[in-house]
């Protein structure tokens, strides 16, 4: 598809800031880029943005999801055809490469691209100019590629599910791109933002409780879930979002509440010494709060209603120490 929608990216976090500094520096360049990131983070939001702030921004951002498209059809998607070049070809078609010439294209899960459309790519991208399927003339095309892939390229290179030479192709700047429970102090803003989109006319505002639900919910399907979770508040909310609008799941989701019960299964079931699960159950307090702060040890304290001196002495009392059990809170994220 050819974006034209307005771009919208909402963050005060400072490695997501950095980030977009970096993009601001590479903007005008044609270097290739490649977005890295879970699902649901946003990728095709920051291509969007790319584009818009790069020089070619008065051309098309022609847009594909590669995961959604069957291999026999993504060679003649990509690269168009020729008129009876196979049975149902009536006619020519341009591909989505030629509708981006002078423009940006932006592949979406080139993770889940087939080895051997992984070859033309490559081809195509060296070259500077594709052949249509049933074609005999090479066409040149003028683009700026921007990829996203919700893997670590370089496990497919080793598994020989990736090209090596595509790689090196197409990742001359990475943009790794955080899941959203690495930048918490986002949340809010967002939320905020979801509301204002689809109750523009409604002036709710959603309540401390409700809020602090969504803070301790670890966020699997990240920014894309937290939109579908806001979106479907605002439709049952009143005058306010109350914890009733927010999903069962994500309210029996709290990592104190999974955190103090894997510390007492430890001391019921695991043989663990009392002082054992005191200290295991500090620990692991505080490297939740370390990770729900961003490193941060001043917020830290504060989630934990403890002076910044006290954390501290805390942190110094676990610097060598590893808990016994195994049922670390980050294992459960």
């Amino acid at each position: 598809m050819i974006g034209t929608q307005p771009v919208t990216l909402i963050t005060q976090n400072s490695q997501m800031r950095d980030i977009l500094k970096r993009i601001d520096k590479i903007a005008n360049s044609d270097t290739s880029v490649l977005l890295v990131g879970e699902t649901g983070v946003g990728k095709e939001i920051f291509a969007d943005y790319i584009h818009r702030i790069s020089n070619r921004s008065l051309k098309s951002l022609v847009k594909i999801g590669l995961s959604a498209l069957p291999p026999d059809l993504m060679a003649s998607e990509l690269f168009g055809y020729e008129k009876g070049s196979f049975t149902s070809a009536a006619s020519s078609k341009k591909g989505l490469f030629e509708l981006a010439d002078s423009g940006s294209m932006f592949l979406d899960d080139i993770d889940d691209v087939p080895l051997e459309i992984q070859a033309k790519l490559l081809r195509v991208l060296e070259s500077r100019e594709l052949m249509r399927i049933g074609g005999m003339v090479n066409i040149p095309v003028n683009i700026r590629l921007i990829s996203a892939s919700k893997v670590n390229l370089n496990d497919l290179v080793e598994k020989n599910m990736f090209r090596s030479d595509l790689l090196y192709r197409i990742n001359v700047i990475t943009i790794e791109i955080p899941p959203l429970r690495e930048r918490l102090d986002d949340l809010p803003l967002l939320v905020n933002y979801f509301i204002q989109r689809y109750a523009p006319k409604r002036m709710l505002k959603i309540t401390d409780e409700a809020l602090t639900y969504l803070l301790n919910y670890h966020w699997p399907g990240n920014v894309r879930e937290l939109r579908n979770v806001v979106q479907r508040a605002v439709i049952f909310a009143d005058k306010k979002i109350t914890p009733e609008e927010i999903p069962a799941n994500i309210k029996l989701n709290n990592p104190i509440e999974q955190i103090v019960k894997a510390c007492s299964v430890c001391f019921s079931g695991n043989g663990m010494k009392f002082t054992e699960v005191i200290n295991c159950l500090e620990y692991k307090l505080i490297q939740d709060a370390l990770h729900k702060s961003g490193g941060n040890q001043s917020n830290a304290a504060k989630k934990l209603n403890l002076s910044l001196s006290t954390f501290r002495d805390k942190m110094k009392k676990f610097e060598t120490y590893s808990p016994n059990c195994k049922n670390v809170v980050a294992e459960n994220r």
